[in-house]
């Protein structure tokens, strides 16, 4: 190759370096590089002549030249002659310093040559460089900078030479006046105390080892004594940073005598700098290393200037740090560093100045006061030693700060002290008290607004690193153990340490167990010696309540019961045995259980049960009481837990039962009864249950002392309450006989069954009475609990001893008014329930309520439990009393219903009777219809209740009527539908009822069993399952057996309700209601008939308001029922409805589907009308566009429009498929003449613009397709989206192509009926019915089953017709089908070979064919035909055809290129053998290559196929293999590697021809395509690479480089960065 075409593209690359892509700038450094490595002196010439010649080059331009020279310097040094190096360092000073200014890029990449060169020549770049830098004379600042980078890169190189460049660069300081001369000097200077460092640290593998720390010291000091003195003080901030860095490390290489005297003046002034910049990292660590050489050097001076220092260091470590941000964590590790090298020199002073520092209150000042503290006590343990004590009393102050985030450090230091052996020193207990109270912290109750603090610590968090604290103090710091063991369980009762009962247990155990289990003499607490620990009473009443709410506290359940086994022995001894075998079990219920699935009623049973064993095995009744009295004193304690206080009365009940000395009992509920918060709720359940428990063991005692209470002064609203009730100055009166009367009911329900009968009457009755006047809500709630429990205690007893309870009718009139009074909101106490409850109970005894009393008791309790809202609601007012939770609230609402069921039974049972069971119906009748779940529910099931009560307990002495039977199954029936489950299964229940009632009434005798009624039984079944079909038959079949049942003249009435229930507010009794209406007019309509114009009007009404779908249907099927008998008046109203149809019209034709002969009829009707009317007719538009618009007629369209609702049905399948070729023939053609038509805009029409006329018949054809069941074909054409495409005007003909093609596939033999009845339509006047039809049979010949089907000769005859078409499209059309045969009906190709050829010779030539589409055709099929014609049939024509499409190799029509090359590829196995084919192959080769990128990648495909075809033609059996294997259509191909492959085989087999390929890749430098004109010079680029020097002569170079330099200028990218790859291999 020519020096001069490398210089060329050299230049080109270096015009195009500064290119605006980025893509394209990198592939031109890396072409440059590539030519540079392999002449790295030829094209460094010519990078140096560049810049010389172009002075005035833009600096970014140069900075790409300069930087590529960098590159090749720097991987090929060692093979560029000592000459050129030198050329280039003088470049590259002279780049570097021609400009006085600083221009950093450019001159920063010339020095970066300097420095590449320097790390081999470092004594050529000195002598260049020392040129520059002259005594005397200020240096260029990028000389010094390059000087500063090389002592970096080169140490051991340059280090020998910085003696001589500081004598040099010492007189220049003092001429530098400018902020960047002073920064590039100052810079240098810390790189060069750095090198010389890393120099003297590693002496062993320097190239001089005598080099020592006094070569440099002198002019060290000298440079430092002008930066010191007059530099540091700029007002420049980066130049002061710089300044102090370069002092920092200057500071170890000065003179020691000059380093001390120096001291004073060097730290006050760094430390000086923290307020003038923001970047204290570099200040910090200057700071540090003048430290680290001071205290290196033994300096005395140091100390003169401790304080300032300590006070500067302090400030900085005391600066936030964000982890985030690195600087600030550099910075405070640099001042921790710093107090760590103090600290060994001033021991007492840095302590003392640390502890002195915790006082000061400020959050900043003691984080990072504790953070230093932390840091010595960890990394200077042996100076911390003697300080122990010291610190120990001084981390008292910040213990007590409020802030988390001290504390945080706090919690980091006692870590630290605990490693370290502090905690064991007197004052270590405190620090252990600290880490506790830390875990016992409650979670943050609210999140500041203001931007998130990088520090910020919640109580969460602090709390998780106590927790974890104290489980590594327990676990990893053996010698702690007695420390904690047993101290730790002083923590435990005091309720401020109650959140840090889980963490505090975890250690305890593990404690404890270590040492029972190495039976350690510490084990065992003397309770005596360790005042300070709560007593083991105490203990494990505190224990066993944490058990009790095992959830609570961050689940302290399990870590409570697991520490009661660990202390069994220090509790009392007798319990070790008893513990081991109950606790496992209850730690295993709670492994399993959540706070939800936990039944709390059983675990506090089993807590109790516990207790009381535990008591048993004891055996210790001065145990017992002193368990008693201390659990009474510790009451308090859980004045803020009342569930737990509730609980701890319950076990103090338990206890006292153990305890059997009376005035000890009496003293203890003395105590619990005047002490006790009788406000609240909970804890005067609490304070009852407790009494009431006592009293299974003291109910003499018990019952005495409530009296006692109830008569004293606590009930006196008088000075003296306050005296009584410590300090409880605000309790109410009320409050407090709220708790008495609560007591009397649970001393009731506790006492021993055989003596409470007594008492009563006398005692309970007669002191809870005289309070049932009350208008108090917590005295009424308590007085209904207290009479429930009475009611349940003396229930049996009643029963068996025939007891006469007189005050019975007194108490039931008090419960309605208790009812009565009850809020309608919210149920929130048991108040119905007992009073119901009571009642029932009440009921049997004598005297019987009157008839007005029992009115009332039914209107009262039935309207107060039905308006009762959900369970689940919540009122938004509670008022006196807490939210129940979801548990309590749903039991309470279950034992309501339920009460108020037993109550309706009981009022039944005294008169059951149809007048009685009405007396009952009439007050639950109205709530059976309501639109409320709840209430419906409530409704149904207290119905099916009293209903089978009824029927249970029916005694018919007379054969009467059940005169509501109809109403009520009118009522009743639909409900077998609602959509709550529970109320279907009622329903049912309700009807088996109602009709066995009715039959019992009809004189059937009490066993008869009805079949038909005992079917109903098995609908419950069904009717869980909420499948609609399934309750479509249940209904059916229950309206049949109602049918049977029921009596004519309660019809009517039926019919009336159920036409209501159509309407119902659930639409699943709507269904109910028009199925079982449809099969009773079924059943028993023939009396209706006056009703049926009643009827429909009704129907079309209720239609106009039905949602539900399925309802819509049924009443559908209603009209179809009328429509049969009057079939022409109902079509020819639907036809005349306005257009488009409304939902009732569309349901109404469906209907009409139902029934196959009126179907039929209907569409013989509308196929005969669609075939003689006009599809449409041309109206002018309007305006100044002239011209004409297609629109719809009505008539044919409404008849589509019904046509497509009808064949929606179905059931409509066997007309379809008797009807179906003239039916598919008929909508085919519609369709063809409704693309493009719009709807008609006139009277009858309502909203013309939503119907697509298209769409209608597209519609109905596909509709036509499912209902015949050729599902193959409907599904080919929804995956195709066939329908889509066929109703829009552009794509219509593929739309026709895609359904010809699922019938020819998938529906064969219904084909010939088709084709006969589609045929008359070619000739027909309309040209889009001649162009679907055309299409239609244009694809049918793509297939052979017309061949199979004897139908070749009449399609092929009709398109020889259609080529002469008036419609450029028919024609097209026609040219496609006839190619469409040689894929259909291959071996029918020769038989019709002139047929063909003529058509298709006669397509590509054709004239009026604006789009070549006809072209296209017409060379698409003739590369079919080609595929199975003999070659006798078209040998003569083949070079003919080829010159005829080789212009169209280059059409821009992607299609027509496409067409081109396949035919091409077609056209090769005829023309093997011949020369002149050869010739031409290689003619069109270099075209076909270069479109194995075209844009379009069906024209790839193409170039594979013809290039893989014509491979054997080629000549070259290396090329003929490659194409093979290579060019597969759905393959990927490596397009590089593919030519970079090809041109050596080109190369090696052709190379006679290399002139006319490169010259005819050349030509395509100017294709319209970037992708040809990218893979041109890839082409040109793979040619050069692998050419041999004796080929060079045969390509003409200077059009190649001149080519390539202007593809170097396209404007698409890719195409450069390809022209700057080919240029790469010019070497």
């Amino acid at each position: 190759m020519d020096n001069t075409d490398v210089e060329q593209v050299t230049l080109a690359l270096l015009d195009a370096a500064n290119d605006k892509d980025p893509a394209v700038q990198e592939q031109v450094r890396k072409s440059v590089l590539t030519l540079g490595k392999q002449q790295p002196d030829r094209v460094l010439a010519m990078c140096q002549d560049y810049l010389l010649k172009h002075p005035k080059l833009v600096v970014i331009h140069r900075v790409v030249i300069l930087q590529t020279i960098e590159l090749i310097v720097s991987t090929r040094i060692e093979d560029i002659n000592a000459s050129r190096i030198k050329s280039i360092i003088s470049l590259a000073s002279d780049e570097m310093t021609r400009s006085k200014e600083v221009i950093p890029d450019w001159q920063q990449a010339a020095s970066n040559i300097l420095v590449a060169v320097g790390n081999k020549y470092i004594n050529d770049i000195m002598e260049e460089i020392l040129s520059k830098f002259q005594p005397g004379v200020l240096p260029h600042f990028f000389v010094v900078q390059t000087l500063a980078n090389l002592s970096d890169s080169n140490v051991y190189g340059m280090v020998p030479f910085l003696n001589a460049i500081l004598g040099t660069m010492l007189p220049m300081l003092g001429i530098a006046k400018q902020d960047n001369m002073k920064w590039v000097f100052s810079s240098a200077l810390c790189h060069f105390s750095d090198s010389i460092l890393e120099y003297l640290a590693n002496l062993d593998k320097a190239p001089d080892p005598t080099v020592r720390k006094d070569t440099f010291c002198s002019e060290i000091y000298a440079a430092y004594d002008i930066l010191f003195n007059n530099w540091i003080q700029s007002r420049e901030p980066k130049l002061r940073l710089t300044v102090a860095e370069a002092v920092g490390s200057m500071c170890h290489l000065m003179p020691s005598d000059k380093l001390e005297e120096q001291i004073p003046k060097i730290i006050p002034t760094i430390t000086s700098l923290y307020k003038k910049n923001n970047e204290h990292y570099v200040i910090s660590k200057s700071l540090c290393q003048v430290i680290d050489a001071s205290v290196n050097m033994g300096s005395r001076v140091l100390e003169t200037q401790l304080d300032g220092l300590l006070f500067v260091l302090h400030q900085q470590v005391c600066s936030p740090v964000d982890y985030n941000d690195p600087p600030t964590v550099k910075n405070h590790n640099e001042i921790l560093r710093s107090f760590s090298l103090l600290v060994n020199s001033f021991p007492d002073r840095l302590v003392m100045f640390v502890l002195q520092k915790l006082e000061n209150s400020n959050e900043r000042s003691r984080m990072g006061s504790l953070a230093v503290l932390r840091h010595l006590i960890n990394s200077s343990t042996a100076t911390m030693e003697s300080k122990k004590l010291l610190i120990l009393a001084s981390i008292r102050q910040p213990m007590a700060d409020h802030s988390n985030k001290v504390k945080k450090r706090v919690v980091q230091v006692i870590s630290a002290m605990a490693h370290h052996g502090y905690l064991e020193l007197e004052g270590g207990e405190l620090l252990v008290r600290f880490i506790v109270q830390n875990c016992a912290l409650p979670d943050t109750n609210q999140r500041s607004q203001r931007p998130t603090d990088p520090e910020e610590v919640t109580n969460e968090a602090l709390r998780t690193m106590c927790d974890n604290t104290l489980h590594l103090l327990t676990t990893t710091v053996g010698r702690l153990a007695d420390v904690l063991w047993p101290k730790l369980l002083y923590y435990l009762t005091p309720s401020q340490f109650s959140n840090a009962t889980t963490p505090l247990c975890k250690s305890l155990i593990v404690l404890g167990s270590k040492k029972k289990t190495n039976q350690e003499p510490s084990f065992n607490i003397d309770f005596k010696q360790e005042v300070n620990l709560p007593t083991p009473q105490t203990l494990m009443i505190r224990l066993l309540v944490n058990a009790a709410f095992p959830f609570n506290s961050r689940g302290h359940g399990a870590p409570s019961l697991s520490l009661l086994q660990v202390l069994s022995i220090n509790i009392h001894p007798n319990t070790e045995t008893l513990w081991e075998k109950e606790i496992p079990p209850l730690l295993a219920v709670l492994e399993e259980s959540t706070a939800e699935s936990l039944d709390k009623k059983q675990w506090d049973e089993k807590m109790l049960k516990l207790l009381s064993e535990t008591l048993a095995a004891i055996e210790n009744e001065k145990w017992a009481c002193s368990l008693a009295a201390e659990a009474t004193k510790y009451l308090s304690t859980y004045n803020n837990a009342q569930e737990e206080k509730s609980f701890l009365y319950r076990c103090i009940g338990v206890t006292l039962q153990q305890c059997f000395n009376k005035e000890f009992v009496k003293k203890q509920l003395q105590e619990i009864l005047l002490t006790a918060r009788h406000n609240d709720a909970v804890e005067r359940e609490g304070v009852a249950m407790g009494i009431g428990l006592c009293a299974n063991s003291h109910l003499e005692g018990t019952l005495a002392k409530l009296e006692e209470f109830g008569k004293s002064d606590a009930f006196k609203k008088s000075p003296s309450i306050f005296n009584l009730l410590k300090d409880r100055n605000e309790v109410e009166v009320e409050k407090v006989k709220s708790t008495l009367i609560l007591c009397y009911g649970q001393v009731a329900l506790n006492a021993p069954p055989e003596t409470i009968l007594n008492r009563i009457d006398q005692d309970i009755l007669r002191c809870i009475s005289k309070h049932f006047n009350t208008k108090d809500l917590t005295m009424k709630l308590s007085l209904i609990q207290s009479v429930g429990l009475i009611a349940k205690a003396i229930s049996v007893c009643v029963m068996k001893q025939g007891y006469v309870f007189s005050r019975k009718q007194e108490l039931i009139s008090v419960m309605l008014d208790f009812i009565k009074s009850e809020h309608t909101d919210s149920l929130r106490t048991p108040v119905r329930h007992l009073v119901m409850s009571t009642c029932s109970n009440l009921m049997t005894l004598e005297p019987a309520l009157t008839e007005n009393e029992s009115f009332d008791l039914l209107k009262v309790c039935v309207n107060s439990v039905f308006s009762l809202p959900p369970e689940t609601h919540t009122p938004e007012k509670i008022k006196d009393e807490d939210l129940l939770d979801p548990k309590q609230r749903q039991a309470l609402y279950k034992d309501t219903l339920a009460a108020l069921q037993e109550l309706l039974k009981s009022v039944l049972a005294r008169d059951p009777t149809p007048d009685g069971l009405q007396n009952v119906f009439k007050h639950i009748e109205t709530w059976l219809s309501s639109g409320r779940d709840h209430e419906r529910e409530r409704a149904i099931t207290v119905t099916a209740h009293i209903l089978a009560y009824f029927l249970d307990n029916l005694n018919v002495k007379n054969m009467v009527s059940f005169h509501n039977v109809g109403a009520l199954l009118g009522r009743l029936s639909p409900r077998c539908s609602d959509p709550l489950p529970a109320i279907r299964a009622a329903a049912i229940d309700c009807i088996y009822s109602l009709l066995y009632i009715q039959l019992r009434y009809e004189g059937f005798s009490l066993d008869y069993k009805d079949e038909a009624v005992e079917s109903l039984l098995p609908f419950k079944d069904q009717l869980e399952n909420p499948d609609h079909s399934v309750l479509y038959k249940t209904c059916s079949d229950l309206t049949k057996v109602m049918s049977k049942r029921l009596p004519q003249q309660q019809l009517t009435t039926l019919v009336f309700m159920l036409f209501e229930g159509l309407v119902d507010t659930q639409t699943n009794c709507c269904r109910a209601s028009s199925v079982i209406l449809n099969t009773l007019l079924k059943n028993r309509g023939g009396g209706l008939q006056d009703l049926v114009p009643e009827m429909l009007e009704v129907l079309h009404v209720r239609l106009q308001n039905i949602t539900e779908e399925q309802v819509r249907v049924a009443v559908g099927q209603t009209v179809l029922i009328l429509a049969s008998q009057h079939l022409q008046t109902v079509i020819n109203t639907l036809i005349n409805q306005p257009l488009p149809y409304d939902g009732w019209t569309s349901e109404m034709w469906m209907a009409l589907g139902a029934d196959p002969i009126v179907a039929t009829q209907i569409i013989e009707i509308v196929m005969e009308k669609l075939v003689v009317m006009a599809p449409y007719v041309d109206k002018k538009e309007m305006m100044i566009r002239g011209g004409t618009t297609k629109v719809a007629t009505g008539p044919p369209l409404a008849m589509t429009c019904g046509l497509k609702e009808l064949l929606l049905n179905g059931h409509c399948q066997e007309p379809t498929v008797s009807l179906f070729p003239r039916l598919f023939s008929c909508l085919t053609v519609r369709l063809g003449a409704s693309v493009g038509v719009s709807a008609p805009k006139d009277n009858n029409t309502k909203n013309a613009g939503a119907i697509h006329v298209a769409g209608v018949a597209a519609d109905a054809l596909r509709i036509l397709l499912a209902r015949v069941q050729l599902d193959e074909v409907s599904k080919r054409l929804e995956e195709d989206k066939a329908w889509d495409a066929i109703k829009e005007p552009s794509t219509h003909i593929m739309g026709v192509t895609l359904l010809a093609r699922a019938m020819a596939k998938h529906a064969g033999p219904r084909l010939p009926a088709i084709i006969e009845c589609l045929c008359p339509f070619l000739n027909n006047i309309y040209e889009c019915q001649r162009i679907t039809v055309t299409a239609f049979f244009s694809e049918l010949l793509n297939h052979h089953v017309v061949t199979e089907l004897m139908l070749i000769d009449v399609l092929l005859n009709n398109m020889m017709e259609r080529v002469s078409d008036p419609c450029c499209t028919v024609r097209m059309l026609a040219v496609r089908g006839l190619g469409n045969i040689a894929v259909g009906s291959p071996e029918k190709v020769n038989k019709y070979a002139k047929e063909l050829l003529a058509a298709m010779s006669s397509g590509m030539e054709e004239k009026d064919d604006p789009g070549k589409l006809i072209t296209h055709e017409a060379m698409s099929g003739l590369s079919k035909v080609l595929q199975h014609l003999d070659e006798k049939n078209i040998h003569l024509l083949v070079v003919y055809i080829f010159m005829k499409i080789k212009p169209f190799l280059e059409s821009e029509n992607d299609d027509i290129r496409h067409a081109s090359i396949l035919l091409m590829g077609n056209l090769s196995k005829f023309g093997s053998g011949e020369p002149v084919f050869k010739d031409q192959i290689h003619n069109v080769l270099v075209s076909l290559l270069l479109h194995l990128v075209d844009p379009n990648p069906q024209v790839v495909k193409a170039c594979k196929f013809a290039m893989r075809v014509c491979a054997p033609v080629v000549g070259s059996e290396q090329i003929t293999a490659m194409f093979q294997n290579h060019l597969h259509e759905d393959k990927s191909l490596h397009y590089g590697e593919f030519i970079n492959d090809l041109t050596k085989y080109l190369i090696q087999d052709f190379p006679g021809m290399l002139n006319f390929y490169h010259i005819s890749v050349i030509q395509f430098f100017k294709s319209n395509w970037p992708e040809v004109r990218a893979a041109a010079a890839m082409f040109i680029g793979f040619l050069l690479g692998n050419l041999q020097q004796e080929h060079f002569s045969q390509l003409n170079m200077p059009t190649v480089t001149k080519g390539l330099v202007l593809l170097l200028q396209d404007s698409d990218p890719v195409v450069r960065v390809k022209a700057a790859e080919a240029m790469g291999q010019f070497h």
